[in-house]
């Protein structure tokens, strides 16, 4: 049971990867790369790399949340899948992007995390 916990764990992490490559992609910089120059520049790859990120993030989320949900209720999985990628986001937003918080902000965040801590225990 506890492996399927630390699997939505890993999950969670992957989402958060997920959606600040998302966030730093570039869709303008990699429409403009060429062909040609793939493979001689380092440029289009720096701008590939978000791209890259965000799909293999993305089917990391997808395999480890699906393996957390063989043992874990789908129900709670979600929302424990989804509280934990808020508060590691609002973390990332934070202490990287240096995004701006507030009291209301980090007391809300706090409810998200009782609630679970809450479904944990309460499984």
């Amino acid at each position: 049971m506890t492996i399927a916990w630390v699997y939505l764990f890993i999950a969670s992490c992957f989402e958060v990867c997920w959606i600040y490559s998302l966030k730093v992609l570039d869709m303008k910089k990699i429409a403009q790369i060429s062909h040609s120059t793939i493979f001689s520049d380092i440029k289009p790859l720096e701008a590939l790399l978000p791209l890259l990120g965000y799909i293999a993030f993305g089917l990391g989320n997808i395999y480890f949340f699906s393996q957390s949900m063989k043992t874990i209720p789908a129900s709670t999985a979600f929302a424990v899948w989804m509280g934990l990628a808020l508060i590691f986001s609002k973390a990332v937003g934070i202490l990287v992007f240096k995004e701006a918080f507030n009291t209301q902000q980090l007391v809300f965040t706090a409810i998200v995390l009782v609630g679970i801590i809450g479904l944990k225990w309460f499984e």
